[in-house]
Order: structure tokens, then sequence, then C-alpha cells
């Protein structure tokens, strides 16, 4: 009987995937169907797969999906105000002609800001900043989206917070983890350039390759430098500079407080001076989203709470007749806007119940476990690699089953699939190595990642079709960065 049901439930993950790759059946459909059949096929009774996964987990992403509603409402405002239209005529006049650099500076920043971000309303703050400046010199859309996505993932690599299960769960020494880390950053990095090269060459624009390879080994030397001197340093010099960065910290909180208070005077006494009369943005308005990025870097705040705040400071900086109408027209129009992407997530929520299981009450009073991830864990076990070749065989070839929640999904049963192979004797930092190794394809390619879903949407792409332009890439990665966990870790 087990068998049967493994067989079943490999054969739909493949059907339904496929059908979502080939772009035969919508992910919309998609993935609440396999959210509804995969438990039936494990022996979850039809009631508790209608309350447990479709209802409880159409719920289950309810921050994501309420934060990427009022993103939405203030990208909207941006752009029925010409904010962001001009927004992008300034970016280009100051940007000059050179794409690629501001490709590559805009990707490290991205990397720079989600070494510590984290979460779709810290991705939908910054994307309000970035996308419009490399629209604005005539990268693609398609492009834009595959360089946030990279950038994202870099900062993960070194994102400490993702570290945390490696040391709590796997027992490694943050050295180990650290020292994989930036083997992965420095691999991604060089998979961006490749990146970032070829979709520009694609997208129609002329490229000086030999300044492009001079210029990215400068970048490459300038940053392992800086973070080579800084792992020499002693632990006295790290500390008086970490404690010059708090201090400094502290200043530029209240620095940027004050700024935002006086931008709110400013566009406050406009608004109430009524000089209104010129169709020119003012240049108080391109701060409008900037704030809310402010507001959560320095103050911790909430994410609706900073969108509410940037919606108001948007209306105010940019008030004329009829501005109360256009407000609430963004308003209702991102909620329309967006609605493709919530009704994504409702099905990626199934999807992670489906496999998860429901977790909360349900897991504390069922100690058994839920009964999918019970099927698919002897299955697993199965399949641990003995040395270094069949370690990079196995799971370079199995690289794409991070996608779509599959069984190398951090976020789908990733986690799960690692306590399996340490428990059955797999060394845990080849485990880690593992993990990492297939990250990028899960973080850039997944279409059923919030963030994929929303910058598609934003940047009027199809999500399909992003995994279709990234995975060559992370797939790619994946195997040389397994390749190095195999020598390093088997």
């Amino acid at each position: 009987m087990e068998t049967l049901q493994i067989i079943l439930f490999i054969a739909l993950f493949i059907i339904m995937a496929l059908s979502m790759f080939l772009r035969k059946m919508p992910a919309l459909i998609a993935l609440p169907v396999m959210a509804f059949f995969i438990p039936l096929i494990a022996g979850v009774s039809i009631d508790d797969t209608i309350q447990l996964v479709i209802g409880q987990g159409s719920l289950k992403l309810h921050n994501a999906y309420t934060v990427a509603l009022f993103g939405s409402m203030l990208s909207i405002l941006l752009q029925r105000t010409k904010v962001a239209e001009s927004f992008i005529k300034k970016g280009a006049e100051l940007s000059g002609d050179n794409p690629w650099l501001i490709a590559v500076i805009m990707m490290l920043l991205i990397t720079m800001l989600f070494t510590t971000l984290n979460g779709l309303g810290a991705i939908i703050m910054v994307a309000t900043v970035v996308l419009p400046i490399m629209s604005s010199v005539g990268i693609g859309p398609m492009t834009v989206v595959g360089i946030f996505l990279i950038g994202l993932s870099m900062g993960g690599t070194l994102n400490a917070a993702n570290w945390a299960v490696y040391i709590d769960v796997m027992q490694l020494p943050l050295d180990v983890i650290r020292s994989f880390a930036l083997v992965m950053f420095a691999l991604t990095f060089i998979t961006a350039i490749v990146y970032i090269t070829l979709q520009l060459y694609r997208d129609g624009h002329d490229l000086n390759l030999r300044k492009i390879i001079l210029t990215s080994v400068a970048i490459f030397i300038l940053i392992g430098g800086v973070g080579m001197v800084y792992v020499q340093l002693d632990p006295d010099v790290k500390t008086a500079i970490s404690q010059a960065a708090s201090v400094l910290g502290v200043a530029l909180k209240y620095a940027s407080a004050t700024l935002v208070a006086l931008l709110f005077i400013m566009s406050v006494y406009r608004m109430l001076r009524r000089k209104t009369g010129s169709s020119d943005v003012h240049w108080t308005a391109y701060f409008t989203p900037v704030i809310p990025l402010f507001l959560i870097l320095l103050f911790s705040m909430n994410f609706i709470a900073a969108f509410i705040i940037g919606l108001i400071y948007g209306f105010v900086s940019t008030y004329k007749k009829g501005s109360l109408n256009t407000l609430i027209q963004s308003i209702l129009e991102g909620g329309s806007v967006v609605m493709p992407a919530v009704v994504l997530m409702l099905g990626i929520g199934m999807l992670l119940n489906a496999i998860m299981g429901p977790g909360g009450e349900w897991a504390a009073s069922h100690p058994e476990g839920w009964p999918v991830l019970n099927l698919l864990q002897p299955l697993m076990a199965q399949i641990i690699p003995q040395n270094a070749l069949a370690f990079v065989l196995i799971f370079g070839l199995a690289a794409p089953l991070a996608l779509y929640r599959g069984p190398l999904n951090v976020w789908g049963m990733g986690y799960g699939l690692a306590a399996i192979f340490m428990a059955s004797g797999m060394n845990p930092a080849a485990v880690m190595g593992l993990l990492m190794a297939v990250g990028p394809v899960q973080g850039v390619s997944d279409p059923t990642n919030t963030h994929n879903v929303w910058l598609a949407n934003e940047m009027q792409q199809d999500v399909q079709k992003v995994l279709w332009n990234t995975l060559p890439y992370t797939w790619s990665l994946a195997v040389i960065a397994l390749i190095v966990a195999g020598v390093f870790f088997m």
C-alpha cells in the first residue's frame, strides 16, 4: 500500500510540476489541486483535507498577502501621481549610459540590505526604489526581476539569521557555516555577473566585455579583500568597530527621523498654501518610497504601518485638486492589481499545509505526525550518498526538487529531510552544504515564492517565465556548489 501511495505522490508531483513548468496549467489552479490530492493520497480524510489544508492553508500566508496589498496601493499611487514616471526620467538622466554598471550596483545594494532584512514587506519597500532605477536605463523587465532575485539570494546567504538552524539543529560551529556561506556568496556573485551580462546582451545593449571583466574582477577583489581583512582583525578591533557602528546607527536613526519630520512639515506647508498649479512633481515627492524604507530599517516599524505612512506622505507631497480621488482610486486599484498574486499565495499556503501539516493545535494533539511526511521520510532515507561523487550526482540531478515546495525546498520538506539524513549518519556539514547549494534554485527560481509572485506581478511578467529564465543559472550554480561541498564535507 505504501509503495502505491509513494508512486501516486511522485506521479502527481511530476505531472503538476511539469504542467506549470510547461505552462499547460496556471499555478493558481495547479497549486490548490496538488494541495487537495497530496494529503488524500497519504491517507488524510477528505474532511481534514478540506478543513486543515484548504481552509487553514488559505490563511497561512495572510501576513504576506496583506503586506502585498498595501505595497501595491503605494505603487499605484506613485504611478498615478507621476512620481514613478518622473523618478525614472531623473534616474535615466543621472545614471548615464552604462546599464551593466547600474545593474551590478543595484544588485550589490539589494544584497547588502538583505544581509539583515527579511520578509515580503522589506522586499516590496526596496523594490519600489530599485525597480524604477533599473528600468530607467533600459534594462528589460524580466532581467530586472532576475537581478533583484539573485541579489536577494546573495544577501540571504550572508544573513546570519538564516544560519541559526545550522547552529541549533545541526550543531555546526559558526566557522564552518561562515566559510561555506562565503564560498556560496562568491559563486553566486560570479553567476550574477554572467546573468547580467548575457541578459543585457539579449535585451539589445552594446557591451564592452573587456571593461566588464576588469570591473567584475575589481569589485570581487574589493569585496573579498574587505571581508578577509575584517576576519583577520583582532577581536578588540572588531569590538571597537561594532561599537562605532552602533553609535553611527543611533545618529543615523535620529537624523533620519528629523529628515522625515522636516519633509512632512514642508509637504503639509505646500499643501496648506495650495501651491499646486504646476504639473511637475515636486522634489519632496521623490522621498515617498524611501520614507517607509527608513521607518522599517531604522525603527523596525510594522510593514503595514510604514506603507500607510508612505501613502499619507505621497498624498500630501503631491497634493493638488483631485488628490483625494487619486488616493482612493490608488487604494482600490492597488487591491485589484495585486489580486493575481494574492490568489497564488492562497494556493501556496494550501500546498505548505498539504506537505508540512497544519501545525499548531493539530500537531500538539497528534504526536504521530502528519501522514504526508510520514509517508515520504522512509523513501528519502534510502537515497543518502556514501561518497562525494554520488553526493554531486544525486543532488545535482535532483536540484529542481527544491521547486514547488519539493523535498529539497527548505520552506517545504527541506529541513525535515535534513533531519532524516543526519539521523541516517550523513555528515551534518554535508547536509548544510546541500541545503545552501540548492538554496538559489529555490530562492531565485521557485514560482511558489511570495517574492517571485509579487515581483513578477509588479513587472508584468509571468512567474513561470521567471522560472524558465533563471533556472539554467541557478541549477548550474547548485551543481558547482555541490562539487565544493562534496570536496569539503564528504
